[in-house]
């Protein structure tokens, strides 16, 4: 028992000496922790104070510079006032010299005009006249000569960009014919083609405006017609035609409205390659599917819309020599005949139609005057306007380019069909045959068939009146009722 109790008792005095020595420790390490953070505050302070220090020594130092700057604005704000009162003293001074020196220049102007008899101008005018009668025929022999060297010089600098802007273009020359002919495999064709009593023939020319001759060239059909575009859908929906086999009214009436929609696509096709091959962006998109149309309109045998590209190809040369818009120069060269794709549906001159066509579509002003007078119509308002009437010369009068006759007989066609279409009640009117035949389709609920007779009869007056022909035109008037029902 005294044993446990002594055990007991060491246990105790251990757990409380042990206790004792672990708080001194704790305490020594609070002490040592406390020294530590008492020693960095008291750096910290010592850097901050030094930092302080410093500033001072500075914000003295820049005060001092900010001193002395002021002082010497100060200074030098003293100089320039000094100087300008200087000035002005110089400028007053100046100005009252000038005014003396002007009042004996007057005074001395007024003694010699005294002693001479004579004011300043009437002086002025004597010596002008005496100097021009000395030396007036020097003047006039050197004026001469000037003006034949320049004359001289300017000539032959215009044959060289002449010559140069036809050799630099060389392009083929095609002369567009009044009619076209389709292959065909053998002569059977030809009799569908009649059809029964003609009446295949017959249908094929109402609706496609255009004489077919069967029997005039082995092997083929000839396609006769002045207007090229009716002329290129009659033979499309020809050659379908033949190729099928299959021959009848109906498939006709079909087929050349089908050929009316692939040949209006030719024509925007045909416009959008003119435009980007000159190099013309920004005309509306309208616009360009007009000048497609040229590709199938002649001027005296001349592809009309070939002619234009041509021009606006020499255009730009010549443009590009002389100094002068080669944009605008090429794009009035290229749409100076565009009122020709319209004139059969509009009235006025074909420059008068492009001028009103191009202002719809908000076309550059500067291109419109460019092309509106390159037949001198108007007068020309800007260089690029001499140079789109020059290039017109250039590409029309190339050897080949051209035929007169063709033009006169294709207007002489035009103005027939023209004639016909102006009476009331007419539906369609074609020239046919060399314009030896005018074909006219009547409003059957219109015009009746006394009234058909008499409208024959007074279209071949009217034409006797107005129009110049040799030999004689038949004049045809066709009224047909057609009815349609559908069994459903």
């Amino acid at each position: 028992m005294h044993l446990a109790v002594i055990i007991g008792t060491a246990t105790v005095l251990g757990i409380i000496i042990g206790y004792a020595t672990r708080m001194v420790v704790l305490l020594l390490q609070k002490n040592s922790l406390e020294l530590s953070i008492s020693e960095r505050l008291l750096a910290a302070r010592e850097q901050a104070q030094g930092l302080i220090n410093d500033a001072h020594i500075k914000a003295d130092e820049i005060h001092e510079r900010l001193a002395r700057k002021e002082e010497f604005l100060d200074s030098r704000q003293i100089e320039l006032d000094e100087r300008t009162a200087f000035v002005e003293e110089k400028k007053i001074q100046l100005l009252e010299e000038l005014e003396a020196v002007e009042l004996i220049r007057n005074e001395h102007e007024a003694v010699l005009m005294t002693l001479a008899g004579f004011t300043k101008s009437q002086a002025r005018e004597l010596l002008l006249k005496e100097t021009e009668a000395q030396y007036q025929e020097d003047l006039e022999v050197r004026s001469h000569k000037l003006d034949t060297q320049l004359r001289e010089t300017l000539t032959d600098k215009a044959k060289n960009i002449l010559v140069m802007a036809i050799q630099r273009l060389a392009v083929p020359t095609a002369n567009e014919l009044t009619t076209s002919s389709v292959s065909i495999a053998n002569e059977e064709i030809k009799g569908k083609i009649i059809g029964k009593e003609g009446r295949n023939i017959r249908t094929f020319e109402r609706f496609s405006g255009v004489e077919l001759l069967v029997d005039e060239t082995p092997g083929a059909i000839i396609v006769s017609c002045f207007d090229p575009v009716r002329r290129a859908i009659a033979v499309t929906a020809l050659e379908v035609l033949v190729e099928d086999g299959r021959i009848q009214p109906a498939r006709i009436e079909e087929e050349i409205e089908t050929a009316k929609q692939k040949i209006h696509e030719t024509i925007k096709e045909k416009g959008a390659a003119a435009v980007y091959e000159c190099g013309i962006y920004n005309f509306d998109p309208r616009l360009v599917a007009i000048l497609g149309r040229l590709h199938y309109r002649t001027s005296y045998g001349q592809n009309v819309l070939q002619h234009s590209i041509e021009m606006a190809h020499i255009a730009e040369m010549i443009a590009a020599e002389v100094g002068a818009d080669t944009y605008i120069a090429k794009a009035g060269a290229l749409v100076h005949d565009i009122g020709k794709a319209l004139d059969h549906e509009f009235e006025g001159t074909h420059i008068e139609i492009g001028v009103k066509v191009l202002r719809r579509f908000n076309t550059d002003e500067r291109i419109v005057t460019a092309m509106k007078s390159h037949h001198d119509d108007v007068p020309h308002e800007t260089l690029e306007a001499v140079i789109v009437q020059t290039a017109d010369m250039i590409s029309g009068a190339r050897p080949g380019a051209r035929r007169d006759t063709a033009e006169m007989y294709l207007k002489r066609l035009a103005e027939l069909e023209g004639l016909a279409s102006r009476f009331e009640g007419v539906d369609k009117a074609y020239a046919l045959q060399a314009g030896r035949e005018v074909r006219i389709f009547v409003h059957p609920e219109n015009v009746s068939d006394i009234q058909a007779k008499n409208m024959a009869r007074a279209i071949a007056v009217q034409i006797e009146n107005e129009l110049r022909y040799p030999g004689q035109i038949k004049v045809t008037i066709i009224r047909e009722t057609r009815i349609t029902d559908y069994a459903r």
